[in-house]
């Protein structure tokens, strides 16, 4: 079975200093990377999102047509995120459930993939 293309969401809030100065370079190293990416106003978009309970921005989600591979805050730096992405194609999770699955298959949708859940 061929694996389904690796996804990258990052969750943030438009008053995060964090996020806005991380968000050129997850989108550069998101385009370096050949993945698919959608950045994600949590406030915007809390109705889309189910039951993820945001702790702290940036968070990253990685994901694929199946399954979330990898969901939490992070570091915000170009070498954190290739990292993860590497360890995401090499260690996959369980699949999410409930409604945060919901707001994963709208994730899928914005990030280029088919939104199913």
């Amino acid at each position: 079975m061929t694996p389904t293309p690796l996804r990258l969401a990052c969750l943030c809030a438009a008053w995060c200093r964090a996020c806005e100065a991380y968000r050129p370079v997850f989108e550069a190293t998101a385009a370096q990377l050949g993945l698919p990416a959608v950045w994600v106003d949590v406030e915007d978009e809390a109705d889309r999102l189910g039951d993820l309970d945001i702790q702290t921005f940036p968070t990253l989600l990685l994901f694929n047509d199946e399954q979330l591979l990898f969901g939490g805050p992070v570091l915000p730096d170009a070498n954190t995120l290739q990292r993860l992405v590497r360890h995401a194609l090499d260690a996959p999770t369980p699949e999410a459930e409930g409604s945060f699955a919901e707001g994963l298959a709208w994730l899928r949708g914005q990030a280029g993939g088919p939104a199913v859940a």
